[in-house]
């Protein structure tokens, strides 16, 4: 099947649309990839809705607010669709639409991705697969990372182990042994989200660019020794977060350069901590997610863990469409009743599929 998979992440920077060609086991063909950016006021509608998210309770009426910003991120995914399909061309056979997370408590059996699937799928006329991680979460699972079992598609010629990290708002790491072994995933902890908070913070600009403002400072130790007391390091895997359950709070007060630098460490210690969780060291590191566009931030991450890491790019991947991809790829196993997660990836009991079908109401133009 031809699938199309769009991804907008917690970082709110844009749309990623991304064409494979799948048999939900192997990735046979990769197309064509685009990006399309928010406008500032879809991105400060969604950052109002997670806001509200974060004190919601299951059963109460969904916030207007929210509701604006679940109408415009469908007419965002929209118009990013159609400008896409004239450059593409037809012959989609099914769209994963993963939606925009503003809220993800899976220990409270809840996670929240707005986007109206229906209105996509009979704008375009072709099937869409939406709310893959609603089964998960609803399963007892942690609904995330979902990217593992594509990260394990593509790597099945690389000598093993490795691990696929992937550094966009929160980070997530998938560790892929050799021949048919499960892939183990988890949330690492902050990936992008508290450095670009602070670069937006202090600059006006919302991410700290080639690292320059980290490279600018020093790591505080006592700051980042208090940042790395937080029970969610010493929680087991699989194990997964909220975009907000980590503030740069505990940075105030230090200069913008060395809130960066310290903030930068953080997030590097939280990967090299993840590695207690791997059933046996790696050889290497890919990096996927705009992590890997900070040399600042991937310099540090190589001294601390003493292994190569290197973009995705490194091994033929599109480290700017790989989650894109992912739920390309995870629609197309939905559509054909394979896993979507396994218990290695996201602790839910058993493997499982999901993910809600769309099917257009009119027939496809």
């Amino acid at each position: 099947m031809k699938a199309l998979g769009l991804m907008s992440g917690t970082s709110l920077d844009g749309i990623d649309l991304a064409v494979i060609e799948t048999d939900g086991e192997r990735v046979v063909a990769l197309g064509p990839v685009t990006t399309v950016a928010h406008l500032p006021a879809t991105r400060a509608a969604c950052r109002e809705a997670s806001r509200l998210a974060a004190d919601w309770r299951n059963g109460d009426p969904v916030p207007a607010a929210v509701a604006d910003a679940e109408a415009r991120i469908t007419e965002a995914h929209r118009l990013a669709i159609h400008h896409f399909l004239d450059q593409a061309g037809a012959g989609i056979d099914v769209i994963g639409f993963h939606g925009q997370t503003i809220m993800h408590r899976p220990g409270a059996g809840l996670t929240w991705q707005i986007g109206d699937g229906q209105a996509l799928a009979d704008e375009f006329g072709i099937d869409v697969v939406g709310q893959m991680r609603l089964a998960d979460v609803g399963a007892g699972g942690q609904g995330a990372p979902l990217a593992p079992l594509y990260h394990r598609a593509l790597a099945r010629d690389l000598a093993g182990p490795v691990a696929v990290l992937n550094l966009g708002g929160v980070g997530n790491v998938t560790w892929i042994g050799e021949g048919e072994a499960e892939p183990v995933a988890f949330d690492t902890g902050p990936g992008n989200a508290l450095i670009d908070d602070w670069a937006l913070q202090h600059t006006g600009v919302p991410v700290d660019r080639d690292g320059a403002l980290a490279a600018a400072g020093r790591v505080h130790h006592d700051v980042l020794s208090a940042m790395m007391d937080h029970p969610f390091f010493d929680q087991p895997a699989p194990k997964s977060l909220d975009r907000d359950d980590f503030t740069p709070a505990p940075a105030r007060g230090l200069s913008a350069a060395d809130g960066a630098a310290t903030l930068t460490a953080f997030t590097v210690e939280t990967v090299a901590m993840a590695g207690r969780h791997f059933p046996a060291p790696v050889t290497r590191m890919l990096v996927t997610g705009g992590g890997r566009l900070n040399p600042v931030l991937m310099a540090m991450l190589e001294r601390r863990l003493g292994v190569p890491v290197e973009p995705v790019e490194a091994v033929g991947w599109r480290g700017d469409s790989l989650e894109a991809e992912a739920f390309g790829f995870l629609a197309v196993r939905s559509r054909m009743g394979l896993p979507l997660s396994v218990p290695g990836t996201t602790g839910v009991p058993r493997p499982l599929t999901g993910g809600q079908l769309f099917r257009p109401r009119r027939m496809s133009r």
